[in-house]
């Protein structure tokens, strides 16, 4: 029979190596927004329009249609997805250096950013409060949910990583 068991450096490699590969996954996805502004600004406008959808009247009330509102609420996001990368890299810089406690608290502010941002951005609002899910074209659950568990796995992960290895 073959024991496995998890020693404290290995928790704590887990916890520098999976919080650095959500900062490098969020600083990818800013850079791209910022550098490729125009592919993600359709995504959300069609989202807010709700223009691809069933187009059911008892819920064409909540579509944004305002290019204003829309592209504010864009660069909105693009301004969360920076400060969570910038935290989680500082995140993943602090477990590096061994600075445990401040690790674990900027590791979960970044990530619990990024699952406001996936789950309560995306897939609540998005995905329901815009429906979102009715659109064949401009249907980023998939995505968002994605991120909202690698997220929250990382997440777990930095919570049992132990405090004084």
């Amino acid at each position: 029979m073959i024991r496995m068991t998890t020693t404290p450096r290995t928790l704590h490699l887990a916890a520098t190596l999976l919080t650095g590969t959500v900062a490098l996954y969020i600083v990818l996805v800013a850079f791209g927004n910022i550098t490729d502004f125009g592919t993600n600004q359709q995504f959300v406008r069609h989202v807010l329009a709700m223009d691809t959808t069933f187009k059911d009247e008892d819920l064409m009330w909540r579509a944004v249609t305002s290019k204003g509102l829309q592209d504010a609420a864009y660069v909105a996001i693009i301004v969360w997805e920076t400060v969570a990368a910038l935290v989680l890299i500082y995140g993943t810089w602090l477990w590096f250096r061994r600075d445990l406690a401040r690790a674990r608290r900027f590791s979960t502010y970044g990530l619990l950013m990024l699952m406001l941002l996936f789950g309560a951005g995306f897939i609540a609002i998005g995905g329901e409060w815009f429906a979102m899910w009715q659109s064949g074209d401009w249907n980023g659950l998939d995505a968002a949910t994605r991120a909202f568990l690698f997220s929250g796995v990382v997440l777990i992960v930095n919570h049992l990583a132990p405090s004084d290895s």
